[in-house]
């Protein structure tokens, strides 16, 4: 639990939806537990979260018609001065429509008797080896630069926080950082240790819970030491809960900490072989490993769990390293309307994930 948000096995899901359909993608989201607001980059490059994170940053530049993000060093010595004097008015950092479609409207549904309501928003280190500069460069490296950044996204995490807490309170904003995978790769000139030091500093400064995501497998231990309230994984592609994870994920959870289990699949050879059933056994094996290992109580680990897909389902290319679209579409039996394959597989995701939760609450007590 932490400042009210008892997780109890209920259920999110990630940011980044495949759909087209502004209406749909909201309706899903608003029928988790803890709603979203949908990012919606099939629709427009400007729902990129890439894009939506680098606007104002002194330096960068939107090529919407090449579909890439221009970094100048030159441009941002040029503007860093103004950039100074507008960032003293948290307004200049909000979102508006420009840069999301879906987030206005998301402010404007009923969202005082959620359990709690999300945002998010992408990890500095992510958004660091992204953007590159005009020799290839990803500004992470460039030290200067790096520390304006950091102080950037923690001001995004911050007004994104006001405005949802204003509508609920237990309102939280994780950072999608899977840019730790990196940190770790041993090909980057920036290492873990850096990065624990950097994301030290920038978490002191976060305003509610410090929560992030991440989508692929990094050292589990290494994250949960960096100083955060909730930690969203990739669960499903797990398989086994190694025993130096497990010890880590009970000192955590004993320590008042929320772990958002990413155990729905939602690559098709997966999903199609898993039922709410397999899944929750599967979840339920992974708890036992840790109560084996620790101190803690299952009621315990399922009273600090989130349940959530294990991936955003969206593949193309600008989703930075993700496979390419997937072209297929059928027909939706109840309404006629047709669907991408990638926006079925997030609805029998969604299913999965509702039906997973009320087993496992039912199973638990919680």
């Amino acid at each position: 639990m932490y400042m009210g948000l008892y997780a109890g096995c209920r259920t999110t899901a990630m940011g980044t939806m495949p759909h087209t359909d502004i209406d749909k993608a909201l309706e899903l989201a608003m029928s988790l537990d803890i709603p979203f607001w949908p990012q919606l980059a099939r629709l427009s490059y400007s729902e990129d979260m890439f894009v939506q994170f680098s606007r104002d940053f002194p330096g960068v530049t939107i090529d919407a018609e090449a579909r890439r993000i221009v970094f100048s060093r030159e441009r941002f010595q040029e503007e860093f001065a103004a950039y100074s004097e507008r960032i003293e008015e948290p307004a200049s950092l909000a979102i508006n429509s420009d840069v999301s479609i879906t987030y206005e409207a998301f402010l404007k549904q009923d969202l005082r008797n959620y359990h709690a309501i999300r945002g998010q928003v992408t990890g500095p280190i992510n958004l660091g080896f992204q953007v590159i500069d005009e020799g290839g460069r990803p500004i992470i490296y460039d030290e200067d630069v790096r520390g304006i950044l950091f102080d950037f996204i923690q001001r995004k995490v911050n007004v994104q926080y006001e405005q949802l807490v204003e509508r609920n309170d237990h309102a939280f904003v994780w950072l999608d950082d899977p840019g730790f995978w990196w940190v770790f790769s041993g090909v980057t000139g920036y290492n873990d240790g850096q990065a624990a030091a950097d994301y030290a500093e920038f978490l002191s400064g976060i305003e509610g819970p410090r929560a992030l995501h991440m989508c692929v497998n990094v050292n589990l231990p290494y994250l949960l030491d960096l100083g955060i309230d909730l930690l969203s994984v990739d669960a499903y592609q797990l398989e086994t809960m190694p025993k130096e994870y497990a010890k880590a994920l009970g000192r955590f959870i004993e320590g008042g900490g929320i772990v958002c289990w990413g155990i729905v699949p939602t690559e098709p050879n997966q999903l199609d072989i898993e039922s709410a059933q397999t899944l929750g056994a599967r979840l339920t094996h992974y708890w036992e490993v840790i109560v084996r290992n620790s101190g803690t109580t299952l009621r315990t680990v399922a009273e600090h769990s989130l349940l959530a897909p294990a991936r955003c389902c969206l593949k193309s290319p600008e989703a930075r390293g993700l496979p390419g679209p997937e072209t297929c579409a059928g027909v939706d039996r109840n309404n006629g309307t047709t669907r991408t394959e990638e926006e079925r597989l997030v609805e029998t995701a969604f299913s999965h994930l509702k039906e997973t939760s009320r087993i496992l609450r039912e199973e638990l007590g919680v």
